[in-house]
């Protein structure tokens, strides 16, 4: 009799979810010890000059108010009971709560992150198809290497260039910045100090998916269903759009899903270069600073989206492609069957 390969949903469920917590753990942990054993006094941070000027007597006493008088392990403890509670502490460099810190700022990087990952999903799927319909043509090899061009220029290099030729030799753009001062609200002032960074983000990475969706198009125009289709008298153009295009979708939105953290992340190079006022700034300056708090929560962040991509990507994958969720289960009932 056929053993049966599929178990009940909520077991599956149970499973991701110990993982995520187990990997949001490892994380923690891992991040809040590396932080306490690189260089730099976090007193620095909170007190800025005045260190220098403190006793002994004086910087034991300020250590132990911040709670770091304390071995890592209990340090570790002691933050990880608070932060069960929604209590991530207080930043040591803006002098404020972590969550009202990352409130003001999550806004931004959103907004940059987001757009910038709707950019390159549609323009990689179109500059894809169009290389992929003039394959080996003038046009294919100009975008080609273009676009591997583009690819190879540092996201911070980039950034260097644009503010150089578009906000110090022409002055149309600013420089840095989300806002002019005291037009916050106003939406063609945003606009204006979102094109840069825009810019950084998706030339960054659009050749790299675009690159992905042509060679998987050329792929799918040497299959055999394409010899049948073309024999039938669809043109070229058809049997890519019509079936060549239908069957890359789930291949290219499950990376899509992989890339999302990807991409966002790649905000933080922009933001740094720009000052724009988001996440990616925070984690540079908690980085330096040595702000630990602020630190945690924006590695966590960060950690956790990568995970939640990976994790969508793979339901995705196993809803296109049930063969998937079949082959991972059977491979589970081989490892305990041993």
């Amino acid at each position: 009799m056929r053993r049966r390969s599929l178990r009940k949903p909520y077991i599956t469920i149970i499973e991701e979810l110990i993982k995520f917590a187990l990997s949001v753990f490892l994380l923690s942990v891992l991040v809040f010890t590396l932080a306490r054993l690189a260089p730099g006094d976090p007193l620095y941070a909170y007190y800025g000059e005045r260190v220098e000027k403190m006793s002994g007597q004086e910087q034991e006493a300020a250590r132990e108010r911040l709670g770091l008088d304390k071995p890592i392990p209990v340090q570790y403890m002691r933050w990880a009971k608070g932060a069960a509670h929604g209590d991530f502490g207080i930043s040591y460099q803006y002098k404020r709560d972590v969550k009202e810190v990352i409130a003001g700022r999550i806004g931004n990087t959103l907004l940059l992150g987001g757009l910038g990952f709707v950019m390159i999903f549609i323009l990689a799927l179109f500059l894809g198809l169009f290389c992929a319909w003039r394959e080996d043509k003038r046009a294919d090899r100009v975008v080609c290497r273009i676009g591997t061009l583009t690819s190879c220029i540092p996201d911070f290099w980039l950034s260097l260039l644009l503010i150089l030729v578009f906000s110090v030799w022409l002055g149309w753009l600013p420089s840095s910045g989300a806002y002019s001062v005291g037009a916050e609200k106003g939406f063609a002032d945003r606009v204006r100090h979102l094109i840069l960074p825009l810019a950084v983000v998706v030339l960054g990475h659009l050749w790299y998916y675009a690159y992905l969706v042509r060679n998987r198009l050329l792929e799918e125009t040497r299959a055999d269903y394409v010899l049948l289709a073309r024999m039938k008298g669809l043109s070229g153009k058809q049997v890519l759009y019509r079936h060549c295009l239908r069957n890359v979708m789930p291949s290219y939105l499950s990376m899509m899903a992989i890339a999302f953290p990807h991409i966002l992340g790649g905000t933080y190079v922009a933001e740094t270069v720009f000052s724009y006022p988001g996440i990616g700034t925070l984690a540079y300056e908690s980085a330096r600073y040595q702000d630990y708090n602020l630190l945690m929560v924006v590695s966590l962040m960060t950690g956790i989206l990568v995970i939640l991509g990976n994790m969508f990507a793979k339901i995705l994958n196993e809803r296109i492609d049930p063969r998937m969720r079949l082959k991972r289960e059977a491979q589970k009932e081989e490892v305990r069957g041993f």
